[in-house]
């Protein structure tokens, strides 16, 4: 499955991060899917944030928990097992880097002026139509995409409409 990445720039972190809850929105109405998401900003004193959507650390500790559990139930000893799992899973989520590039992120960000913000989404699928639709009262600019020359000059009018 190919997915597409998105980057869009705000005026300030607060637009940014409602578009991050309105994408869970239509992850939940299924208008979209996200592989992966950040949100990254610059303070009026130029210092760079950025908050991950996915933690590949967090996510690997529950799967390790859930399977140590289980053969830890194997050899009567479950906690020992969960805890055994879950640290071996976080260990292997860390390690794992999925979704967006963190140094990608950086560099994206340290090119945004103080108080501007940036959203980045790694995109599964979606309907795009209704997506443009959903994101364009918030003036989102385009940053950067993966999506071919048409697709993405189709974006950036939809979106300054």
């Amino acid at each position: 499955m190919m997915t597409d990445l998105v980057v869009l720039g705000f005026s300030d972190k607060e637009k940014a991060e409602s578009v991050l809850r309105l994408s869970k929105d239509l992850s939940k109405q299924e208008l979209l899917d996200l592989e992966d998401a950040a949100l990254a900003w610059r303070t009026p004193d130029g210092k760079i944030h950025v908050r991950q959507s996915f933690s590949p650390t967090a996510h690997g500790a529950a799967g390790g928990a859930l399977w140590g559990t289980l053969f830890g139930m194997l050899f009567l000893m479950p906690v020992f097992g969960a805890a055994v799992g879950a640290g071996t899973g976080a260990l292997a989520g860390k390690l794992t880097d999925v979704g967006i590039n963190d140094a990608f992120i950086k560099e994206i960000a340290g090119t945004l002026e103080p108080g501007r913000a940036a959203v980045f989404a790694l995109v599964r699928r979606s309907t795009p139509d209704r997506v443009r639709e959903a994101l364009r009262p918030f003036g989102p600019t385009v940053l950067r995409t993966s999506l071919t020359k048409e697709r993405e000059e189709e974006l950036i009018a939809t979106l300054q409409q």
